[in-house]
């Protein structure tokens, strides 16, 4: 789960981790209000859950409050297109203004999971401000990584290395080197995939501050977190996803026309490829589970069938706990409570496979039984 910048901050500020004063505003009528008493510059920041703001231009520094007020008239409302965003872009419902501060040197700092090694991983760079991406493809050796054994936790050693390899002068090291123990904790202690901040400023007067934030956390955790179940914002979330998780349907909307349906994640990735491989596109990753009854395959169907773009419905189902002609049942009956009319090849193996093809032959609904995967994938080419 993705949460703004401002309730990344917000952690940051509990975890003793220094960030820029600053006034949230989601209505243009408060903005004179909220940026009165504030010093500039100002940093105006469209709120967003995608990077690339400031090249979108949501993010404006303004010298004087005349140009702080008109940049936020300008942002708060605006449709903000980046890379993350893809060319609908993003409706930017909230604002936050940030006192100015002077700034020294710029870093990058993240820590995340890193699968391949099975570890933590923190990740450092001088170059702060600039996408992370280009300097690792362009100059990899400005890219500091030391990886973290989570059982052991952070030495300090690890924060000594980044420290020399940053270059970070006396002055500020001491401050460093607080922020970078805290920033674990937080990672730690909010089950976090990821937590960044860029850039993470050395001002003038020697302080290092977050001057931004980014935190994503495992949403399997978030039982342990109420506190971040309340600032989960469904404003930018896919209105199909968001429904299929009401469902507790495991639900990522595609560009195709082909929908799917299957009892597990990775079954439901062969099935993507298998759809590829036919030479049409996935319209969708939907995984009911093992355990799916009836009202989960009618709802799987609803959500498929809301995606204007699909024209057939793939089903590929294992039937091991759930038996084939309890899913053929439900199947036909979903099919007939929301009138189904377009075509749906289903591919069921397993427990009861037999009856589960028979109770589908004989609904008289446009269910085609494919006997095996290639047969499956002839029948999605001719949709």
């Amino acid at each position: 789960m993705k949460i703004h910048e401002y309730q990344a901050k917000e952690l940051f500020r509990k975890s003793g981790i220094p960030v820029p004063e600053g006034k949230i505003c989601k209505d243009k009528k408060d903005i004179s209000s909220l940026l009165e008493g504030m010093k500039t510059p100002v940093a105006v920041k469209a709120q967003i859950l995608a990077g690339g703001r400031g090249k979108g231009g949501g993010v404006i520094l303004a010298k004087t409050i005349e140009e702080a007020q008109d940049a936020a008239n300008k942002i708060l409302g605006m449709q903000l297109i980046t890379k993350q965003t893809g060319a609908e872009g993003t409706e930017v419902q909230t604002i936050l203004f940030e006192q100015g501060v002077g700034i020294a040197r710029e870093l990058y700092l993240s820590i995340l999971v890193d699968r391949e090694e099975a570890d933590i991983v923190i990740i450092a760079s001088r170059d702060g401000g600039m996408d992370i991406e280009a300097v690792a493809e362009e100059t990899p050796e400005r890219i500091i990584k030391v990886h973290v054994n989570p059982l052991l936790g952070l030495q300090g050693y690890q924060v000594r290395e980044l420290i020399f390899g940053l270059g970070i002068e006396p002055s500020s090291a001491k401050s460093f080197a607080g922020i970078v123990k805290k920033l674990f904790s937080v990672f730690v202690s909010y089950d976090c995939s990821l937590v960044e901040i860029n850039p993470l400023v050395i001002t003038t007067d020697d302080e290092v501050i977050a001057l931004d934030a980014k935190v994503d956390i495992d949403g399997s955790s978030l039982f342990r977190h109420p506190d971040i179940v309340e600032m989960y914002d469904d404003s930018e979330e896919d209105k199909l996803e968001a429904a299929a998780a009401s469902y507790n349907l495991n639900y990522i909307r595609l560009n195709g026309t082909i929908g799917s349906m299957v009892n597990g994640a990775g079954l439901a990735m062969a099935t993507m490829d298998l759809i590829k491989q036919a030479g049409v596109e996935p319209a969708n990753f939907l995984d009911v589970g093992g355990g799916a009854n009836a009202e989960m395959v009618e709802n799987g169907f609803k959500i498929i069938l809301s995606d204007p773009n699909v024209r057939g419905i793939f089903i590929n189902i294992f039937g091991g706990i759930l038996r084939c002609d309890i899913l053929a049942e439900g199947v036909v009956a979903a099919a007939k409570n929301i009138g189904l009319t377009l075509p749906v090849v289903v591919r069921m193996e397993g427990t009861n496979v037999e009856e589960g093809k028979r109770i589908l032959a004989d609904s008289g609904l446009s269910l085609t039984s494919a006997t095996d995967l290639e047969h499956a994938a002839t029948l999605l080419a001719a949709i």
